[in-house]
């Protein structure tokens, strides 16, 4: 009976730990992105995911730093997991479909295009740009 009080005040105390700590890493990921501190970056959001296997924005994190260190199937793996756990996810459409422009793939490119043009609120005049740059790559 006392041992599972315990047990009890121990995951009570340490649940908000466990929040902090996962909201934490994702913002130290943050702050290190934006200082170009790639590597590091990615640790703290690779811990982000650790403890919160479901959080699309540091797949997405992720993917933009393979983006820039020209990984480019790594940067796609992100993509679609960050797809799968949002199918809405403009951002993620947006570079899944430039990704796939890039190693000349126009029908994924443009099937995810009219994805994106589906959903989109910040990212549709991307879109539109993305359709013109798709047709453009496709006639030569």
């Amino acid at each position: 009976m006392i041992k599972k009080f315990f047990t009890t005040l121990l995951i009570i105390f340490s649940f908000p730990t466990l929040l902090l700590a996962k909201s934490k890493h994702f913002q130290e990921g943050l702050d290190l992105f934006a200082q170009n501190k790639f590597e590091d970056a990615k640790f703290k959001f690779e811990q982000d995911i650790v403890f919160n296997p479901k959080s699309e924005l540091s797949y997405l994190y992720l993917s933009k730093i393979f983006n820039k260190q020209d990984k480019k199937k790594l940067e796609e793996q992100n993509l679609n997991t960050v797809m799968l756990l949002n199918p809405k996810n403009e951002e993620a459409i947006y570079y899944l479909a430039k990704l796939k422009l890039s190693n000349s793939d126009y029908k994924k490119s443009k099937e995810l295009n009219t994805k994106l043009k589906l959903v989109c609120n910040n990212f549709c005049n991307k879109s539109d740009q993305l359709k013109i740059e798709i047709e453009n790559l496709s006639k030569k």
